[in-house]
């Protein structure tokens, strides 16, 4: 979703004309950076999903390859093969955390890789699965898999917060 776009940027990948949280790029590359020093894996997007407008009835839609987003284009979901990979690395979690769609998952041609994960997630035995935030909790319901999740919660900043062991 909106969050991988700008680790993607701080990654020196083109991000054309999605929304980018400046403000943010430097905190993104010093994760990056301490995941690169400590061997741990960040998993971003390898495929994208654009559109040449945000826009549902865009007139362009394609997917390409996360170093081949070009200027003007609007990255609105995560691709094929990402979901996959993603749906593939969650099978292995004993816990998942889940804040934000992977892509505008409102406007139905833009809503895979959130589909793609969601029923993954729910297809796994033995897991804890914790969902955060009102777009991702709007999603597994409209999706009918609310019951398959351990718990779902439309505050998704307060989840995180009361995760960190912060008073809410």
């Amino acid at each position: 979703g909106g969050m991988a776009v700008t680790f993607l940027n701080a990654a020196g990948m083109p991000t054309g004309a999605s929304a980018v949280e400046t403000e943010r790029l430097d905190f993104a590359r010093q994760v990056l950076e301490r995941a690169r020093r400590g061997s741990i894996k960040v998993h971003l997007p390898k495929d994208v999903v654009i559109a040449d407008s945000f826009d549902a009835g865009a007139k362009t839609v394609k997917q390409v390859a996360v170093e081949d987003v070009p200027e003007g284009f609007f990255i609105m979901d995560v691709g094929e093969a990402t979901a996959l990979e993603f749906s593939k690395e969650l099978a292995k979690c004993k816990t998942i955390i889940w804040n934000g769609p992977m892509g505008v998952f409102e406007m139905e041609r833009f809503s895979h890789g959130t589909r793609t994960v969601a029923n993954a997630i729910a297809g796994l035995k033995n897991v804890t699965t914790v969902v955060g935030g009102g777009s991702t909790a709007e999603a597994v319901e409209a999706l009918g898999l609310v019951q398959k999740m351990t718990h779902v919660s439309t505050g998704g900043g307060a989840s995180l917060e009361f995760m960190e062991g912060k008073e809410l």
